[in-house]
């Protein structure tokens, strides 16, 4: 099975920015932390990570492609705005789960609209990073 981790804008500051809501582990500790558990399922796991709409949607549309099994997405502050990524997780019917590192139904109020969720099997919220593991879990198990 192979698995592809999408992250969306400022997910690479992982770290750095407002380490109170997000941790202090990096955006390398992620990776490493999802390959360790990739690892025990049995998984293949690849990543990638853009500040950029168009190129999430493309890394979407090339995994239909590269025949991927199933995505991790978190699209972070796109969660609340892109219907392209949502059409993108719709157009090629790939298993997608997700994933955010806060609850975003507990911050400001813009942050309880997801439209990327209408697209995907489950969400997995307010889990600190190891939300990426259940989804990973989730995605693995089928």
């Amino acid at each position: 099975m192979d698995i592809l981790v999408i992250n969306g804008p400022n997910l690479n500051m992982l770290g750095i920015r407002q380490p109170e809501i997000y941790g202090h582990t990096t955006y390398d500790g992620l990776v490493s932390m999802i390959q360790a558990e990739a690892e025990e399922l049995g998984v293949q796991v690849s990543f990638f990570q853009s500040n950029h709409e168009g190129a999430l949607v493309d890394a979407i549309q090339q995994a239909y492609f590269d025949k991927v099994d199933g995505i991790v997405i978190n699209p972070g502050a796109y969660t609340h705005t892109s219907v392209a990524l949502l059409d993108a997780v719709k157009a090629v019917s790939i298993p997608a789960v997700e994933v955010h590192i806060s609850d975003p139904d507990s911050r400001e109020e813009f942050r309880h609209v997801s439209y990327i969720r209408a697209a995907c099997i489950a969400t997995v919220k307010g889990r600190g990073l190891e939300g990426y593991l259940e989804a990973l879990r989730l995605l693995a198990e089928g």
